[in-house]
């Protein structure tokens, strides 16, 4: 026992594994330029515990502190069940060099870091929990794991690091159904199939919480086993007893070690700059190495080899919010005007009071035009407390005019001698387009990393700066608050306000510069400038246009599925033979799997059965029931997603639909569309199809849809070198139709709609890497009939076979797919195991021929701007393979014409392809005539 450990004395517990992985899987491969040896992980776990440090401050402080790793694999649980975790994933090859180092870094910030061989970790945290509780100290185990929930109570509470999120009594009893003292009651009653822990068969935390609430311990709950009325649960119990007990034991955390150290021994210790400095510097860390340093008050050492292509490149200046200036006046503001034209470039970023650009206000803008020099503009800010809602609405002082500000920077943001940097510039050049200012030209930082790192992370400004640049950004909840006491930005004091916008502004200038000169070594700068980049002004005039939507079409088309759906609720009261709540998911489990006992259901960890799409496209090959429900689902998505939803989203004061298009949504390229999502509009149901009645044209005007004829079949023969699809194509014939007779051995001119469909679904289901399963789900068909389908298609055409193992070969050697135009869709799950396996491989499969048709729609819409000039005519919506323009009528033939040329040559002069493109137009009054 220590011996001056006890009261006021506060011991932090760190799950070090749990750190170590959560680096991991946070952060892009990184490797030592000297060596090659991978240290991402290293990166991001010397990052966390510099985050810990920094935060270790206030009444609440540690005084003790330790990181606990967990020292080989065996221990004593593996010596009472042999298959104890025995389910476990091996260690990804490039982190098991990285586990040492973790420990030399925990050492090096001078941290206590334990390990015992024979021992987990959880063991180490509980045998010191248990001590510094009866010491009279306080406890906090940093980590979310539900293993060491069992320690929670009389001192002792667990904070989720990730979340911030404090883990108490309450916490567990959320998380088990039970208190601190019962969870491995449960957990051995439960089961683990992450630890391979067997539990009773059958039983799940619900459950096991209900029983142990009703016996008050295991070891009753088992001796009274009889006595329980449901006899599959009293019989389980009573023949997995032994099974049972020797879970508890695994899931039992030992709390009385003999410990090789005391608790005296893990004291706070200031880090040594000189050891610290030694091993951040072998690391080759540059960045955070300067940080460091800078927060220690020393000198940080010069690093000689140089930094891998993607790790973090060493800042000129650290980040301080401090430093940053409040402009407010014509004199200050044009001191960086001219800062700005001797540079040539300039970070730009609007503060607004909405996300939505078609109704937010401009409340300021921020400026930077080298890493650490940075100015925000206020200019609406109203005067107040932050958190007075409905505070005055007079402004505060010491802001800029709007008019003004906007006057001295429209020449600067026109100018095309000067580059304006953005995060997601589409926005903010928006909301300057709203003010009469178009900004050009533009460069983008996360479309350069979107060229650069599309699969491996997304693109948000917070989650680069924490991987490129190691900084956390000053975050925007605590400035807004949440729920019902939010407000919105002009709410902010202007003094908050600035560290927070001018910050932005320096750390899209910094990201730029590390971008830049990337774009270049990864070999993706013909994809950024000439399909990301030249995209963002097109698509910001597409969302500004917008698209008329009828309100009186929606609302009759929601009253008709309303009917519809009633009738539908009839005919499954018919068949279930009673009443119940068709959208209670555990009633309609109920139904299924009890009482019309079909196979293949499955229970939450709740104990109500899921009743999830695809297992009802399975039942529903063999029972109406399932295929009602179905429909059911499907007529109350479409009412509430579109019918009724579609009304809230016309602009009040436009009358139209302003869709918001994000380039960097998709891996492959495509396109996503949000607020609302026009994208996912069904088109095979004819309910979904009629949605699109509602989208109409102006009077005196009509809509133009010009959609390209399958082009992913295209692509795919000529990717995969499929001569039979080329010369279908070269021929005209209709390609699904000639898929049928090739693979049914049907006559064309004996072709059924029904053959037809199928071979249609077949040739796009393969495309998508599509399983018997899927197809069988998709046709309603048996599985095994399904499979048939796709065994004979490979047969036919067994270049797609080559194609596929030849696509997921590339994908494994080099961590990438690419397209025809060069963008690269990285596949870092390419080499999983389990469940992930199957979908990454699909997915590598599918990218090279999404992405390319994704490219292609690209190009024509970049293109299309300059083609259709000085016609009446709009371009408005992108749907998939489709672009919808509006035409005041009489000028329909023209604009088909030039689209048509458009995009039936928009991959020359890059890519040839073997198989021409084809677009089909059509006009009408309503987007469904025109489709």
């Amino acid at each position: 026992m220590a011996q001056n450990f006890g009261k006021g004395h506060h011991l932090h517990l760190i799950d070090g594994s749990a750190f170590i992985f959560r680096a991991y899987h946070a952060l892009p491969p990184l490797t030592r330029k000297s060596d090659g040896l991978p240290v991402g992980a290293v990166s991001g776990f010397v990052n966390m515990l510099q985050r810990y440090i920094e935060g270790n401050t206030g009444d609440d402080a540690a005084t003790h502190v330790a990181v606990i790793f967990d020292k080989g694999s065996h221990t004593f649980r593996n010596d009472m069940y042999d298959q104890y975790k025995a389910n476990r994933e091996a260690m990804p090859e490039d982190l098991r060099p990285q586990i040492p180092l973790t420990r030399d870094a925990t050492r090096a910030f001078n941290i206590a870091c334990e390990e015992i061989e024979g021992f987990e970790a959880d063991d180490i945290i509980a045998t010191l929990a248990h001590q510094a509780r009866d010491a009279g100290g306080r406890v906090t185990i940093l980590s979310s794991d539900k293993d060491l929930m069992q320690l929670v109570g009389g001192g002792v509470e667990m904070l989720d690091p990730m979340k911030n999120k404090r883990i108490d009594k309450d916490g567990v009893f959320e998380k088990f159904g039970v208190g601190p003292e019962r969870v491995v009651d449960v957990q051995a009653l439960a089961g683990d199939s992450v630890d391979n822990v067997p539990g009773a068969p059958g039983i799940g935390i619900k459950t096991a919480a209900l029983l142990i609430n009703e016996f008050h311990s295991l070891e009753e709950l088992l001796d009274r086993a009889d006595e329980i009325t449901q006899p599959k649960r009293r019989q389980t119990l009573i023949d997995n007893r032994a099974q049972i007990e020797l879970s508890k034991k695994l899931v039992q955390l030992d709390c009385d070690m003999d410990l090789p150290f005391d608790l005296d021994s893990l004291e706070i210790r200031d880090p040594d700059p000189e050891p610290l400095m030694a091993f951040l510097a072998d690391m080759e860390f540059r960045t955070v190495t300067k940080r460091i340093a800078d927060k220690l008050g020393v000198t940080a050492p010069v690093i000689e080899a140089a930094p891998a292509p993607d790790a973090p490149q060493p800042e000129e200046v650290a980040f301080d919010a401090d430093a940053y200036e409040c402009v407010s006046d014509a004199a200050a503001l044009q001191v960086w005007i001219d800062r700005i034209r001797e540079r040539g470039y300039v970070a730009v970023d609007t503060e607004t009071t909405s996300l939505s650009e078609m109704k937010a206000e401009l409340v300021g803008v921020s400026l930077c035009v080298e890493p650490g020099q940075a100015c925000y503009i206020p200019l609406i800010h109203k005067a107040g407390k932050a958190d007075d809602l409905f505070g005055t609405d007079d402004l505060e002082e010491g802001q800029m005019d709007l008019d003004e500000c906007l006057s001295l920077l429209k020449p600067v943001l026109e100018d095309a001698s000067i580059i304006k940097i953005g995060q997601n510039m589409k926005y903010d050049a928006k909301i300057f387009a709203r003010l009469g200012i178009t900004v050009a030209p533009i460069d983008d930082t996360m479309l350069m990393s979107y060229a650069m790192h599309a699969g491996t992370h997304n693109h948000g400004m917070d989650i680069l700066s924490e991987r490129y640049l190691g900084h956390t950004p000053i975050p925007i909840k605590p400035l807004l608050g949440a729920g019902k006491s939010a407000i919105t930005f002009d709410r902010v004091p202007v003094v908050d306000a600035v560290k927070y916008a001018a910050e932005d502004a320096d750390i899209t200038l910094r990201l730029w510069q590390l971008f830049k000169p990337q774009l270049h070594t990864k070999k993706v700068t013909t994809v950024y400038e000439t399909l990301e980049r030249p995209l963002v002004p097109v698509l910001a005039q597409m969302e500004m246009h917008g698209v008329k939507v009828d309100r009186d079409t929606l609302s009759r088309m929601s009253n008709a599925f309303s009917q519809k759906m009633a009738g539908l609720e009839a005919e499954l009261y018919e068949l279930a033979g009673h009443e119940f709540n068709v959208q209670a998911p555990a009633q309609v489990g109920k139904i299924l799997f009890e009482e019309m006992g079909l196979e293949g259901g499955k229970k939450t960890k709740t104990g109500q059965w899921s009743t999830p799409a695809d297992a009802l496209e399975d039942l529903a090959t063999e029972h109406d029931f399932p295929a009602r429900i179905l429909d059911y689902r499907q007529l109350a998505k479409l009412k509430s997603t579109y019918t009724d939803a579609l009304q809230e989203h016309i602009n009040p004061e436009t009358g139209r639909v302003h869709t918001s298009y994000s380039i960097a949504g998709a891996n492959t390229g495509r396109l996503a569309s949000t607020d609302p999502n026009l994208q996912n509009i069904p088109v095979r149901s004819e309910e979904g199809r009629r949605i699109r009645e509602a989208f109409v044209a102006e009077e005196g005007k009509v809509l133009v849809a010009l959609d390209y004829s399958q082009i992913e079949l295209r692509i795919l023969a000529h990717i995969a070198g499929i001569d039979a699809l080329k010369q279908a194509f070269k021929d005209g014939q209709d390609i699904h139709a000639m898929t049928a007779s090739e693979m049914f051995d049907v006559p064309l001119d004996e072709m059924t709609p029904e053959i037809r469909r199928k071979a249609k679904a077949i040739n796009f289901g393969v495309i998508y890497g599509i399983s018997g399963f899927g197809l069988a789900r998709n046709l309603r068909i048996p599985r095994g009939e399904a499979q048939g389908f796709i065994d004979r298609y490979f047969e036919r055409f067994p270049g797609i076979r080559d194609y596929m193992d030849d696509t997921v070969a590339f994908a494994k050697d080099h961590g990438y797919v690419q397209t025809l135009f060069g963008r690269k869709i990285n596949t870092p799950e390419i080499n999983a195991k389990g469940p992930h396996a199957g979908f990454a491989k699909r997915a590598a499969i599918n990218a090279p021929i999404q992405g390319t048709a994704a490219d292609v729609i690209r190009r024509a819409m970049i293109r299309m701007p300059a083609a259709i000039e000085g016609m009446p005519a709009k371009m408005l919506l992108q749907v998939h393979d489709e672009l919808i323009f509006e035409v005041e009528q009489g000028a329909e033939d023209k604009l088909i014409a030039a689209a048509k040329d458009v995009m039936e040559n928009a991959s020359v002069p890059a890519v040839k392809l073997d198989v021409t493109l084809a677009v089909d137009a059509g006009t009408g009054a309503n987007w469904a005539e025109a489709h």
